[in-house]
Order: structure tokens, then C-alpha cells, then sequence
């Protein structure tokens, strides 16, 4: 094989040598490039041949373990475990792909507990003895440790960057980490697509440190729905991250992510196809939203657009002596 074919079949295998850098013709054979190697040129390297030989072969290992494609994750079942009294969980519920979960309970009850679960995929080897299953089977170690593949994205109220990047390079940089085509255009997408869930806009150009809580989750919803291959979200209790929730929510689904949920906000809640109730460390109960809930649902995000003006109003150093109940109606 020539270089020129090794880079056609290959094309990471360019940024090897560039890195490097080293002088590469196309037509240079594969078999006999680091033996007939210029004894001046692994001076400057700082490596004998051999070594730079088995650097080379890692180097292809690795990409190559990075382009296995993981069997798609179709579902995610909960097999029930017991609560802080050691009593059972009657329960066995499966989560399918493009399906939201939403988590509710009193502070303090394990809401997040049963996230972490989920996270470790555990299987009965955590407090609550729970056991996750990936489309009805166990996972194999290597899959349920992997970095590269992780299963689980977790999105959390407080996230913050210690990273000296600009919004355009973080986001570039996690692109080119996954070896995606179009890198630019997907990048573009993220941003603007984390620009309509921010409460207040930002530029590519704004460094990922200065980002308040609820634009950079507004971000990271978005990379975690274009660019992640994380196939299960979780996310605890984003209420009150200044994000557009409900669109953020529906951002994921879309993208077949299945997510799960803890929250206190009635609106997320009967947004779920389902949500669980947890008691003392336990599920209790699963409910299915109805028809009538959902129902109920166009009426408290028409309330709730009702309050969203109403902040805007303060935010901006308005009064609310007269209240916006419908466009061009006021209460007095």
C-alpha cells in the first residue's frame, strides 16, 4: 500500500505525520517508510525508528476503536431495587428511545440517586440495589466503563468551563474530536441552536468562561442533542437554569435521545410521556400523562408565558401595574 492509498482508505492517518510533522510522497510504500526513514529526521524526533513504528500503530488502533459505530441503544430498563428501608421496588419499567421520563418527588427523596444509577448503569452493586438494562441486556464491562462511548450525558444546574476557549472553538474542538463531516456547519447549528434556548444571547466569539449558568447549559443541551453520542440524558433539575426548558426537552427528543428528568416544575412533569414518583428513596408509583393532563398542560405554559412576560417587564426596569394576560389585553 502506498501513502497515498493508506490516506484514501485512512484519512485520520494524515494527521500523524503532520503532527509530527514528517515529509511524506504518495507514492511512498506503507512497508518500507520508517525503515528507509532518514537517521537525521528521528534525531530531530527525538525516537528511533521502532519507536516511532509502534507510536504509529497506537496511534491507527486508536482512531480505529474511535470509528466503531456501538450497537444503537433502543431502550433503557429499570429493574427496581429497595428504598432507605430496605423495602422493595415492585417494578421493572423500560424507557424507549425518543421517550422522556420525568422524575418527581420531595427534596431529599433520591431523585438523584436514581440518575446516579442510571449514570453507572448499575447493577445491584449501589445503595439502592438497583439494575439497569441496555435494550433487555446487561452491558459488558468494557461498554459500561468506556470513555470514548459513554452511555450516559448527565446535564446538571451547575456547569461551569475553567477552559480558555471561545464558544466557536470549544464547540469545534469537540467536532473534530468526533471526526464528524461538516464540521463547521454543525458547529454553526449548535450555537444558534443554543442561542434560541439561552435566555440571553452570545457570540461565537465569547470565551466559554464568561457564560452565565443558563447560556452555558443552553449550550451543552445543544452539543449534548447534535454532537454527543451519549444516547441517554439526564438532567437534574433545570427549572431554573434561564433556558427555554420546554424547547430544550423537545430538542432531545427529536434527536431520538432518551431522557430522564428530575424536577419540581409541574410543566416539565406532565411533559414526560411518564414520570416516577419517588418516596424515601424508592419508586412508588408510575404515572402515565393522560389526555386530560396534557390538556392541562396548554394551560399552564399559556400561564407560564403570562409570568415570562411579567419578568421581562422587571428585568427590564418595567412596572406590572397592568398585567399582559393574551396580546393586546391587559389586567388592570
Amino acid at each position: 500500500m502506498t501513502m497515498k492509498e493508506l490516506f484514501t482508505a485512512y484519512p485520520y492517518a494524515a494527521d500523524f505525520f503532520q503532527a509530527l510533522p514528517l515529509p511524506v510522497k504518495s507514492f511512498d510504500r506503507v512497508c518500507n517508510y520508517f525503515s528507509s526513514m532518514d537517521e537525521e529526521i528521528s534525531q530531530d524526533l527525538g525516537m528511533d525508528q521502532q519507536v516511532l513504528i509502534e507510536q504509529f500503530v497506537a496511534f491507527m488502533t486508536q482512531m480505529q476503536q474511535l470509528q466503531v459505530e456501538e450497537e444503537a441503544v433502543k431502550s433503557v430498563t429499570i429493574v427496581g431495587g429497595q428504598d432507605k428501608d430496605g423495602q422493595s421496588e415492585n417494578i421493572v419499567l423500560t424507557i424507549n428511545a425518543g421517550e422522556v421520563i420525568c422524575i418527581v418527588g420531595p427534596t431529599g427523596s433520591g431523585k438523584s440517586c436514581l440518575l446516579a444509577d442510571i449514570e453507572w448503569i448499575a447493577q445491584r452493586d449501589t445503595p439502592t440495589k438497583r439494575k439497569i438494562l441496555i435494550n433487555n441486556q446487561i452491558p459488558d464491562v468494557k461498554r459500561r466503563f468506556s470513555i470514548e462511548h459513554k452511555l450516559v450525558a448527565q446535564l446538571s444546574q451547575n456547569m461551569n468551563f475553567i477552559m480558555d476557549l471561545t464558544v466557536e472553538e470549544f464547540v469545534q474542538m469537540h467536532a473534530e474530536s468526533r471526526m464528524v463531516e461538516n464540521a463547521a456547519e454543525i458547529c454553526a447549528n449548535i450555537i444558534a441552536k443554543a442561542n434560541e434556548l439561552a435566555g440571553e444571547k452570545f457570540l461565537p466569539a465569547t470565551p466559554v468562561t464568561s457564560l452565565s449558568g443558563g447560556q452555558s447549559r443552553s449550550l451543552m443541551i445543544a452539543d449534548a442533542a447534535y454532537l454527543s453520542k451519549s444516547p441517554i440524558i439526564l438532567i437534574d433539575e433545570i427549572e431554573n437554569a434561564g433556558i427555554d426548558r420546554q424547547n430544550a426537552i423537545r430538542l432531545l427528543v427529536d434527536r431520538q435521545k432518551i431522557v430522564l428528568m428530575a424536577t419540581h416544575d409541574p410543566i416539565l412533569a406532565l411533559m414526560g410521556d411518564k414520570r416516577l414518583v419517588i418516596k424515601n428513596g424508592g419508586i412508588k408509583k408510575v404515572i402515565v400523562t393522560s389526555e386530560q393532563e396534557r390538556h392541562n398542560l396548554v394551560l399552564l405554559e399559556k400561564l407560564d408565558r403570562q409570568l415570562s412576560a411579567i419578568r421581562d417587564i422587571l428585568r427590564n426596569g418595567g412596572c406590572v401595574d397592568l398585567i399582559p394576560v393574551e396580546p393586546g389585553v391587559t389586567i388592570c
